[in-house]
């Protein structure tokens, strides 16, 4: 059976990109078709400067969005990255077989560094090496399949060739993973700035819309997004790109095609004013289920518990596998009480 694997970071509060992105797809496909586990990376939270309260709040709160958006615990497996060990021992015999010069290659190390050092601050190594942490994400599993958003593409590349890498240099350890990247929506943009993705972290919420937000706050940000010179509702994402992402966004909420809704409408305001109604009706039920959740704590405690356990005991066979294959010795079994008498 196909294995998928796919996580989201508790860096912020989830977004609408997120959910049309990923989660969505996650709940109503992925978790279905394949053997599908979902993790909320939160050691991957930690290569920035960070709160540790608020990376634990929104840890919590991520994985209760997870299984507010529809995955079945009896379905798919969801727990938290930190919560099994295999993640980092296997990250470290990845960091054996890349290179540095792969790893400055990788767009977001670029961007996000950039952005630090403006700040004034200093890059962590993390942030540096994180790609490969998210590779041994992947590989620990025997992953197939990693749904993704097109700004992952290129770390899931990374983990192809630090798979056959290993794979040749040190015997066959690990399934090569493809990406796959959904049609429509892949990435949804902030609606006051159309050429940025709409992202968790942004520095300004005017442009996004939060999971949690509530209907009104859902309707004046989409109300006031962003649109392009002319008058004319046209789908074209090099020149049109705000109303593009309405189009997107649209098509998504409803199950249409950007390009055929475009035809539908004479002006931006009609537009403006279904594309807010659709999202505040695709968001009712997540947060519905969300509130049901929060006033049981205890279920999601046990959600992730057994999560773990599980997620860890599909990945140890993997990762003691590779930890033989590139040369370490195995652990020295204690004595029995039995064998000592």
């Amino acid at each position: 059976m196909t294995r998928v694997f796919s996580g989201i970071q508790p860096t912020g509060h989830l977004t609408l990109g997120n959910y049309l992105g990923a989660m969505r797809r996650w709940a109503e496909v992925d978790q279905h078709r394949a053997d599908s586990l979902f993790c909320v990376v939160d050691l991957h939270a930690l290569t920035m400067e960070h709160d540790p309260a608020r990376v634990r709040r929104l840890s919590r709160q991520t994985a209760t969005l997870l299984l507010a958006a529809g995955l079945d615990p009896e379905v798919c497996t969801v727990f938290l990255q930190s919560h099994v060990d295999e993640h980092t021992r296997l990250s470290y015999l990845l960091e054996c077989v890349a290179t540095d010069g792969e790893m400055r290659r990788m767009i977001q190390y670029k961007e996000k560094a950039a952005k630090e050092r403006d700040r004034g601050g200093s890059v962590r190594l993390s942030l540096l090496t994180y790609p490969v942490l998210m590779a041994a994400d992947i590989l620990a599993y025997g992953t197939d399949e990693v749904p993704v958003g097109e700004d992952q593409a290129q770390h899931v590349e990374l983990t192809r060739d630090l798979a056959v890498r290993f794979n040749q240099r040190y015997g066959q350890a690990f399934v090569v993973p493809r990406a796959t990247i959904p049609r429509v929506a892949a990435r949804v943009m902030n609606l006051q700035d159309p050429t940025r993705k709409m992202g968790k972290s942004d520095d300004s919420g005017a442009g996004v819309v939060y999971l949690l937000d509530e209907p009104d706050a859902v309707r004046k940000k989409v109300l006031r997004a962003v649109t392009d010179s002319g008058r004319d509702v046209v789908y074209d994402r090099a020149e049109r790109p705000g109303l593009a992402n309405l189009l997107d966004v649209l098509a998504a909420c409803t199950g249409g095609n950007p390009e055929s809704l475009a035809d539908v409408y004479d002006s931006y305001g009609s537009l403006k004013k279904d594309t807010a109604e659709a999202v505040v009706e695709v968001l009712r039920p997540v947060q519905a289920r969300h509130r049901e959740l929060c006033a049981d704590p205890a279920y999601v405690e046990g959600v992730l518990r057994d999560g773990a356990e599980k997620a860890r005991a599909l990945a140890r066979p993997t990762v003691d596998r590779a930890y033989r294959a590139i040369g370490l010795l195995p652990p020295v079994a204690e004595p029995s009480l039995s064998a000592a008498r």
